[in-house]
């Protein structure tokens, strides 16, 4: 009875058949599951990541995007933006410098090839006295009247290593500026006095140096003054002295500067000693 109990259940042989069969199944399982959950993840993650990279573009990510984060370098839309960003700023540099570049060539055609070998043309001007005494001075009816001192009228603006005239031209003993700026203004004018002395007189001497400007106001604009009361030595043969001033305003086109002085009789016009100019700085 017992001999036909065991005949009739599994063997051992079809028992590992069995467990294999399970174990397979089971893996089969396992892979299956294991790759629809990795398959819908990635999936996901496509989307969210295709969802941002639009969004970069679109800029419907309002996040703050910090330089100095790590975490907001390592993002793909962080990367996305900094990489067109630096995109567009080499195409507008380079196409800023092609436009200037075609814009400076254009303006150099214009320019006579004599102007260009001078190269920057400078703004400036030194006159110097001139020893003929004839219509050196203003009349005392002149123009003028209005401003102090007599104008010196006669410069001499072309002689070879003392005076020049560059961009600006001299008219009636002034300086016409042509270029909007800021000038550096000066002026020496040079006493000697020589007289034979009388007794009981004094001799005392004021010498005043004015530098006035014309503009569109009728009137003359003082610019700057100095002054110098001086009593020679009645037994002194002669008396020298020099006053010189200088500084900066700011000038229009068609402005006109020029010198004035008092006891014009005692002017010395020796172009070394008296002298009147003017530079554009800025």
């Amino acid at each position: 009875m017992a001999m036909m109990e065991v005949q009739g259940g599994p063997s051992l042989g079809q028992t590992c058949v069995l467990i294999v069969i399970f174990t397979v199944l089971l893996q089969s399982l396992c892979v299956a599951v294991t790759y629809v959950y990795f398959t819908n993840e990635l999936k996901q993650m496509q989307d969210k990541y295709s969802k941002s990279g639009i969004a970069c573009f679109l800029k419907e990510d309002d996040s703050y995007w910090d330089p100095n984060d790590e975490e907001s370098m390592n993002s793909p839309c962080w990367q996305v933006k900094w990489q067109l960003r630096q995109l567009v700023r080499k195409m507008i540099l380079r196409t800023s410098e092609e436009t200037i570049s075609t814009v400076q060539g254009k303006k150099q055609q214009n320019i006579s090839p004599l102007v260009r070998e001078r190269g920057p043309q400078r703004v400036a001007a030194h006159i110097t006295g001139t020893r003929g005494r004839s219509n050196t001075l203003s009349s005392p009816n002149s123009k003028n009247e209005k401003a102090l001192g007599r104008k010196i009228n006669s410069w001499e603006s072309s002689r070879s290593g003392h005076s020049f005239l560059s961009n600006l031209h001299l008219r009636n003993g002034e300086l016409v500026i042509h270029e909007k700026g800021f000038y550096y203004i000066y002026s020496q004018t040079y006493f000697r006095f020589q007289e034979e002395i009388k007794e009981n007189t004094k001799n005392d001497k004021q010498m005043v140096q004015y530098i006035y400007k014309y503009t569109s106001y009728p009137d003359p604009i003082l610019l700057m003054k100095s002054a110098r009361n001086s009593c020679w030595s009645k037994d002194a043969e002669y008396g020298l002295y020099s006053i010189y001033q200088g500084g900066i305003f700011e000038l229009k086109e068609n402005d006109r500067i020029f010198v004035s002085v008092t006891n014009e009789h005692l002017i010395d016009m020796d172009h070394e000693a008296s002298f009147f100019g003017a530079f554009l700085v800025g």
